[in-house]
């Protein structure tokens, strides 16, 4: 007690060092809090490394086959891994190398690296060539548009997303990838004619190995003439098709030259493809999906996509559109409305509380001011760690518990200024001020400092928690004990320093009629409580008589690990039958789109069918990810819910699309449970064995 005396005496002696460190406090902490990363929610992701291979041509069996089981070998025995789990797609293979938590993410990238050459010789040449996944997470996917056009074929506007979209967006800080969904892949193709290929005497082997030769330019040195240097090569790079079809293969027995345009067809194509994307039930379109890196400020990285987009679209090719359908930043900023709201209000029912029971607005303002302080001593420190703030970390401080210590100074205080007052019979000088708050501090600041301790110590078991616990709540816990410690910090220094400028005892008893009235029934309360210790036996059977009650009830509830977010859109995760064709994937998707925007509720339907371009999230042909953007709750019908909602497009789509089952979920909920454990269901069962029958 005399350390805690020593800083109430020096904090007193030195108000304006006080207010100067307040100021910086203030100054730092503001600065802290607007470059602090921001999310809706903690990212629970593991630590993991992505290997993918796209290998268009190849069914699931193959792929498992030549492609995921020889990397997965290639990847066993890294240091520092937990599991290897692997997902083989018609047309792609997804290996997951998932680490320790303790494993910094840079290193396990590392480490895989060295393994992907063994990785690569492992894989043939012709089935694909593995490569790292983007260095994401569950939250990753901050922006996703749409790019359409009126007379524009999906081949054009895929084109313009990977070849003048993509590369700009790529340039925007935080931004590691911008990933594409639907459209088509523009390729060269030659369609052989077996017949006049027979007639000519060549293979298809040959024609490849032909179209190999001719399609690349060579150099050959330089030479000087008349005090010039002239480079010399060749340009063989195919520009056209018109170059294409001159190709030579070989030549006949009497030298006439065969070309491609002789046995085949050179023409423009699309790749063949893994998935396709569907917008409000008008048809296919192609979607960009901006891929934040991990640490990143979600809320700063998505405004920088939002500002290029908005530079880009004067630029775009006539008729070229580029809508979005879901914005992280939205659901970022209803996080942070949240939780300023949650300031506001503890800041406004503190000096309400206060004005009533001690009639004084200056002590109510005293104790509200160290909520905001308290709060950014907290944003400090995390930004210090490099943690983030998020609805969990931010929303769940109690200010209640903040002020606890100030409250009972600054009531004290102004108690011991209004008795010394009273007593002297005129006002009280400076000093006198300052020894009267430094006592009435000094007299409850030694109890009430084990309270503060007992709130501290039900917390830090939160740190031992390991895995998504951990990850869970520890950015919680930790919020909460730097929230504790600036404001028990800020009673020794900041109040009494405050008490002793701002307040001002009045010549009556500070205590206005609503305290009295309580004091007098507290004091009847006591008086039936020392009855009652008289009759012990009907005070005891009915404290046990409400436990069993309580435990009763409270056998009946609910239990959830932990309320579920509401991120504001829908998202439907769709099956359908293993095998169906790509063009029934669609229809469906778009049968599906034109019911959901007969709900009044629903602004927007976009689809997702298959595996994008860079096969993060692969999915089967025969499944889609249906993303409805719900309008604003003011224009919903009254009384609607959102588990209302649900339950309505459930009841919808089992009438509508009888052959799909559909799956109710949220953007990020779906995401992270699918990088967590491979699967985007809450429980799932693993069924091992060696033969699949």
């Amino acid at each position: 007690m005399e350390f805690l005396s020593a800083i109430v005496h020096f904090s007193l002696r030195n108000r304006a060092v006080i207010i100067v460190a307040t100021v910086l406090l203030l100054f730092l902490g503001v600065r802290a809090a607007l470059r602090l990363p921001i999310d809706a929610v903690p990212d629970v992701t593991n630590v993991q490394v992505q290997v993918i291979t796209a290998s268009p041509a190849l069914s699931p069996t193959e792929i498992e086959q030549y492609v995921t089981i020889p990397v997965e070998r290639a990847m066993s025995g890294i240091p520092g891994v937990s599991e290897v789990r692997s997902l083989s797609k018609y047309g792609v293979s997804v290996v997951t190398v998932v680490f320790r938590d303790d494993m910094q993410l840079y290193l396990a990238r590392q480490l895989v690296s060295e393994r992907m050459r063994e990785a690569e010789a492992a894989v043939p040449k012709e089935y694909g060539q593995p490569e790292l996944g983007p260095i994401s997470s569950g939250l990753g996917e901050i922006y996703q548009f749409v790019v359409r056009g009126e007379g524009r074929t999906l081949m054009e506007l895929e084109e313009t997303l990977d070849w003048y979209i993509g590369p700009q967006l790529r340039a925007v800080p935080g931004i590691v990838e911008v990933n594409s969904f639907g459209g088509e892949n523009r390729e060269y193709q030659v369609v052989l004619d077996p017949g006049r290929l027979q007639a000519s005497g060549f293979s298809v082997r040959e024609v490849i190995e032909a179209l190999s030769r001719s399609n690349r330019n060579a150099g050959g040195g330089y030479i000087e003439h008349a005090r010039e240097q002239i480079v010399i090569g060749t340009t063989g790079l195919i520009r056209s098709l018109e170059d294409l079809r001159s190709v030579v293969v070989g030549a006949t027995l009497q030298g006439v030259p065969v070309t491609i345009a002789h046995i085949g067809e050179a023409r423009f194509g699309p790749k063949l493809r893994r998935g396709a994307a569907t917008m409000d039930g008008q048809g296919e379109v192609a979607i960009g999906v901006s891929m934040m890196l991990i640490g990143e400020n979600s809320r700063t990285v998505t405004q920088a996509v939002k500002a290029k987009l908005d530079a880009l679209r004067p630029s775009l090719p006539p008729g070229v559109r580029i809508e979005p359908f879901y914005d992280r930043a939205a659901l970022v900023d209803r996080t942070i409305s949240t939780v300023l709201r949650n300031l506001a209000e503890g800041a406004a029912l503190v000096i309400l509380v206060l004005f009533l029971l001690l009639r004084d607005v200056r002590a109510g303002l005293i104790v509200a001011s160290t909520i905001p302080l308290a709060m950014l001593g907290a944003v400090l420190v995390m930004d210090a760690r490099g943690a983030s703030g998020n609805l969990m970390s931010l929303g769940a401080i109690d200010f209640g518990l903040i002020v606890d210590g100030a409250v009972i100074i600054v009531e004290n205080a102004v108690r011991r200024l209004g008795e010394a007052r009273l007593a002297r019979g005129a006002a009280l000088s400076a000093d006198e001020r300052r020894q009267v708050v430094s006592d009435a501090t000094m007299e409850v600041r030694g109890a009430t400092v084990f309270g503060e301790a007992i709130i501290a110590i039900v917390y830090l078991p939160i740190l031992a928690l390991q895995g998504i616990e951990g990850k869970l709540f520890q950015p919680m816990a930790l919020t909460v004990l730097y929230a504790l410690g600036t404001a028990f910090v800020l009673s020794l220094t900041l109040v009494p320093v405050l008490c002793s400028i701002l307040l001002r005892p009045s010549a009556t008893e500070h205590e206005g009629a609503l305290f009295s009235r309580l004091q007098r029934a507290y004091a009847r309360l006591l008086d039936q409580s020392e009855r009652s210790g008289r009759r012990r036996a009907i005070t005891l059977s009915l404290g046990v008589l409400i436990l069993a009650m309580g435990v009763g009830v409270g056998s009946r509830l609910g239990a959830e690990f932990v309320p579920q977010l509401d991120e504001g859109d829908l998202l439907l995760e769709v099956r359908r039958l293993p095998g169906v064709a790509l063009s029934e994937s669609v229809e469906v998707d778009l049968r599906m789109q034109r019911a959901l925007l007969q709900i009044p509720e629903v602004a927007h339907a976009v689809a997702r069918a298959g595996s994008p371009e860079l096969a993060n999230d692969p999915m089967g042909i025969e499944q889609s990810d249906v993303y409805l953007m719900l309008k604003p709750r003011s224009e919903w019908r009254s009384g609607l819910t959102k588990a209302a909602l649900g339950a309505e497009i459930s009841e919808l789509l089992e009438k509508e699309v009888p052959e799909a089952a559909v799956a109710l979920s949220q953007p990020i909920q779906m995401r992270t449970n699918e990088l967590i454990a491979g699967v985007r269901s809450d429980v799932a069962a693993m069924v091992y064995g060696p033969d699949l029958d």
